[in-house]
């Protein structure tokens, strides 16, 4: 009879275990640059880290201007397991916005974000 019930309660918890849990959007607690910042320099670094680990391969950075991509940044694969990290020649002078699409690890949910910020000569 004990190894019946020993038997039920490993189902019980392997079942618990595996039923899906309610997905939760990623969040950022840092950026580079952060939230209306205006850069300088010929070339910028770009850095977003999260509340949990992220794909590298798997997540974008872009920066938008007037809501069309100026450029694809691609992400270091070897930067921390929370951040999404890229380096790249700075844009021309003008306002742009950075486009992030992280996805989580290891339940692979997409949380997407934009950080506004300008850039001068």
């Amino acid at each position: 009879m004990q190894t019946g019930l020993t038997s039920s309660c490993a189902f019980l918890v392997l079942l618990i275990s595996t039923t899906d849990a309610p997905a939760r959007s990623m969040q950022v607690v840092a950026s580079t640059p952060v939230a209306e910042a205006t850069m300088q320099g010929r070339n910028e670094q770009y850095a977003v880290r999260f509340d949990g680990p992220v794909d590298h391969a798997r997540s974008r950075l872009e920066i938008l201007h007037d809501g069309q991509v100026v450029r694809q940044l691609h992400a270091l694969l070897d930067s921390a397991p929370d951040v999404l990290f890229a380096s790249a020649p700075a844009p021309q002078p003008g306002h742009y916005v950075l486009h992030w699409s992280a996805r989580s690890l290891p339940d692979g949910e997409v949380s997407e974000g934009m950080i506004p910020f300008s850039v001068e000569q």
